[in-house]
């Protein structure tokens, strides 16, 4: 007669204690906080946005009021459409002189603004990949001249302007807004990063002298700081105001800018004046707006990717 032995059943696996202070409770939803981040940050851009462009949106209804309008109507309400014939006005008043003050703006910027950008970014390039004596005195120099104001530096060149009889000529505006100094400081900044010893050693290697490795290796590398700096320089050129009034007495060498104070000076004893200056501050917004929609995919591309590998 054979017997079985019952095997017993196993225990149960013991439940792990549960540590102390830790909680089961589901993690707390973030989303509420983050649509709250995101309506509050929406609402101070939202607010800036129509700080910024209220005036220029002024300007504009402004500039197609007639005169008794400007002053008859709300400032943001429209009146008699008159766009056109206050252009007309503004372009045929005083034989066409604000047609002559535009042109010596973009002479005065655009020739002032490349030649000042091309310096400064020699200058920044050398400070940058090059090693001389006194360079980083030379550079604090450099520095020295960003921290003074543009109006300080004025009475001194309108003395030694006088002295070289430049006074009341273009050269007197043209050839202070070649020294840039901020452009000189952003050029050795965009040096540092854009530009790689290691390129420049190659095309050294490849026989090319400085000239022709800054030329055809260095500078089309820096083409987004080139436009980035020349943008600084013509919007600053473009609203030179002080300078060209303490060099200039001729009113057919005015700047745009220069001209539309000297016509609201006189708006009391010609009230016509009134709104020529207002559609003409309007027409002289427009190459800066140009300026930057045509620069800005320059100033954002990264042309160096991938240079170095």
């Amino acid at each position: 007669m054979s017997t079985q032995t019952a095997t017993p059943d196993a225990p149960p696996a013991p439940t792990p204690p549960r540590r102390a202070g830790r909680s089961s409770a589901p993690p707390p939803d973030r989303r509420g906080r983050g649509t709250t981040s995101r309506v509050v940050v929406n609402g101070i851009l939202a607010v800036v946005a129509v700080y910024t462009l209220m005036p220029l949106t002024w300007l504009l209804i402004a500039s197609t009021k007639s005169y008794r309008d400007l002053f008859a109507t709300n400032p943001f309400s429209l009146g008699d459409f008159r766009f056109l014939a206050n252009l007309t006005a503004l372009l045929e008043y005083n034989d066409g002189v604000f047609v002559r003050w535009l042109l010596n703006s973009l002479l005065y910027t655009v020739v002032a603004s490349g030649l000042s950008t091309l310096i400064s970014v020699a200058c920044g390039y050398a400070f940058d990949k090059y090693a001389f004596r006194g360079r980083e005195k030379w550079f604090g120099v450099v520095l020295v001249g960003v921290l003074i104001p543009s109006t300080v530096v004025q009475l001194p060149l309108y003395l030694m302007a006088s002295e070289l009889g430049l006074v009341n000529t273009y050269w007197a505006v043209l050839i202070p807004s070649l020294v840039n100094p901020f452009g000189v400081y952003l050029a050795r900044v965009f040096s540092e990063g854009y530009v790689p010893g290691e390129v420049l050693e190659a095309a050294r290697m490849d026989g090319a002298g400085e000239v022709r490795t800054f030329v055809k290796v260095a500078l089309p590398m820096l083409a987004p700081g080139f436009v980035t700096i020349f943008l600084f320089s013509f919007t600053a050129s473009w609203n030179n105001f002080y300078g060209a009034l303490m060099m200039l007495n001729d009113d057919r060498l005015y700047p745009v800018n220069l001209g539309l104070y000297m016509w609201n000076q006189n708006v009391y004893q010609q009230p016509e004046l009134y709104p020529l200056v207002i559609i003409g501050s309007l027409v002289a917004v427009v190459p800066l707006i140009v300026a930057f929609l045509c620069l800005q995919r320059f100033w954002r591309s990264g042309l160096t990717a991938g240079a170095v590998k």
